[in-house]
């Protein structure tokens, strides 16, 4: 076996392990990644696995995690750190009572965030920088500006150089289109609702004691489900639960009836719920 091979296999192994189950591109992508030393960009549906793959990843290979969570108005200071201006004033107080010149632009007084943390921590990392599509386009090139130089410089305080082995994650659910610089500097993988057999392993993995039975008749109706034109179609994690719920319902298989009274575990919205008794319960 080829040393790529060996080393896409051990990826496979360690994420099984650590209960996620990749397809052959998430493992592709993440073998480059690791060995290009490249972030990843990481689209597709909400609820299909993008921000859980970094977290197992993390996991799986004993790397310290780190996370940013992007929305609408979030700012340099918040991603990368900010200064205590309430200590800065103490210590410029206590210095004037000492008659003494005090530096108050050191490190000491400076907060550290996620980002700053992830590249000046000593340990392999991973950064999860997810939902950029949701911080405005500033800071998304601030961001791919770090990210590709491995610097980030703080006004004041000075340029901090990368430290570790950092593995980088974006995650994008498309909400705005992305720059091309940050296209450009990324390898892309797109996650998708996962194919039948897929999501039986998936369920599987999550809910060791269900039945075969009963997790094929759950995935059918899921798949069948999403299929439907849905404000919000379920997720992974929707089928994991609906499955959790009939075993607490004692329910050995899925029938109409239990269909029909369980349904909300799948849906958020009315419109949704008619949209599938309409298209199951004909």
């Amino acid at each position: 076996m080829n040393s790529h091979h060996m080393q896409i296999k051990k990826i496979q192994e360690r994420l099984l392990e650590n209960g996620y189950i990749p397809d052959d591109s998430t493992l592709i992508t993440l073998f480059l990644a690791s060995n290009l030393k490249k972030p990843m960009l990481v689209e597709g549906p909400p609820g299909t696995g993008k921000t859980e793959l970094s977290k197992k990843v993390a996991l799986a290979f004993n790397r310290d995690f780190f996370r940013v969570q992007c929305y609408e108005g979030i700012t340099f200071e918040q991603i990368v750190g900010e200064w205590n201006y309430q200590k800065q004033l103490l210590h410029l107080e206590m210095s004037r009572l000492k008659d003494t010149d005090e530096d108050i632009f050191a490190e000491e007084f400076f907060i550290k965030r996620p980002l700053l943390s992830a590249f000046i921590n000593k340990e392999p990392s991973v950064i999860l920088i997810d939902e950029i599509d949701k911080a405005d386009e500033e800071v998304e090139s601030f961001l791919l500006q770090a990210l590709g130089e491995q610097q980030i410089t703080v006004n004041d305080l000075g340029t901090f150089d990368l430290e570790n082995d950092l593995m980088v994650f974006l995650t994008s659910n498309s909400q705005r289109n992305l720059l091309d610089e940050t296209k450009d500097r990324c390898l892309y993988l797109y996650i998708d609702y996962p194919s039948f057999e897929r999501e039986m392993d998936i369920v599987k993995s999550q809910v060791p004691l269900a039945s075969s039975t009963l997790v094929e008749q759950v995935v059918k109706a899921i798949q069948k489900i999403r299929g439907i034109n849905l404000v919000k179609k379920p997720s992974i994690r929707a089928t994991v639960d609906w499955v959790k719920t009939l075993m607490a319902l004692e329910k050995s298989d899925l029938d109409e009836n239990t269909l029909k009274d369980t349904v909300g575990v799948l849906v958020k919205n009315q419109e949704d719920k008619k949209k599938i008794e309409t298209v199951l319960f004909k």
